[in-house]
């Protein structure tokens, strides 16, 4: 959110700006110091056609990593702010389970400046559902607060409520692929007032973390069936150990 510049000087009066990863202090409520900010790794070029994962240097721009070319992923490409790692890691935390959801524009940013140009008015912004259970306890969609910045930022539609959380499901970390494509069965559905416009659109799917991507390949899967022309999946921060030292 956006402060009124005649009411910014009385906010940072009472909460002097500091850096929300170490505390240091800063001149404005937006952003981190210059030391966190070098800490976090920002995926670049060359990188697979496909999926955007980082290549080294001696690879060539527009090739395929063999993830791809072994399963050929049903998404459209993913724009990943981060590559997950201390940094980022202590960003997401204290976005979605510490309520520093004043953090959402500028983690929106980082993944906006990833995104394809091709992305913008006319797209459909949608967010990983949650559970209503999880929402009700959490009290926050941080996914929901991501797409809703980036819908701003590139003149999109945030649909908010395209998609459901039909059914919990457990952490899915640790399980094959096998065992979590029978966790998320029948997990993800369309809401059926939303489908009409689902059919024909070009989305963005948003994520916080993207891990395995099993979560983010049902929400796609379901949109496609849906009639979705084209699922560009956009996250925070992607879960690429291999890639770090490249990157």
């Amino acid at each position: 959110m956006q402060l009124h510049p005649l009411i910014t000087p009385i906010v940072d009066l009472v909460f002097p700006p500091r850096c929300p990863l170490c505390g240091e202090g800063l001149a404005a409520q937006a952003g981190l110091c210059a030391a966190c900010w070098s800490e976090l790794v920002i995926p670049g070029d060359p990188s697979c056609k496909t999926c955007q994962r980082p290549f080294g240097e001696s690879v060539v721009h527009g090739s395929h990593c063999a993830v791809c070319l072994s399963a050929p992923p049903h998404h459209n490409g993913i724009a990943a702010g981060t590559l997950y790692n201390d940094a980022s890691r202590k960003l997401v935390l204290a976005f979605k389970h510490g309520h520093r959801i004043a953090l959402a524009p500028m983690l929106a940013r980082l993944i906006a400046a990833r995104l394809p140009k091709r992305v913008g008015a006319g797209w459909k912004f949608v967010p990983v559902p949650l559970h209503r259970w999880r929402l009700w306890s959490r009290g926050f969609n941080q996914s929901a607060l991501l797409a809703g910045e980036l819908a701003k930022a590139r003149g999109g539609e945030l649909m908010v409520d395209a998609l459901i959380r039909a059914k919990r499901t457990p952490p899915l970390g640790g399980l094959g692929r096998t065992a979590r494509n029978r966790m998320l069965s029948g997990a993800i559905a369309i809401s059926p007032r939303r489908a009409p416009a689902i059919k024909g659109a070009r989305i963005v799917l948003v994520d916080d973390v993207l891990t395995s991507g099993a979560t983010t390949d049902a929400c796609v899967r379901v949109l496609q069936r849906a009639g979705a022309a084209e699922v560009v999946v956009a996250c925070f921060a992607r879960v690429l150990d291999e890639a770090l030292d490249i990157a």
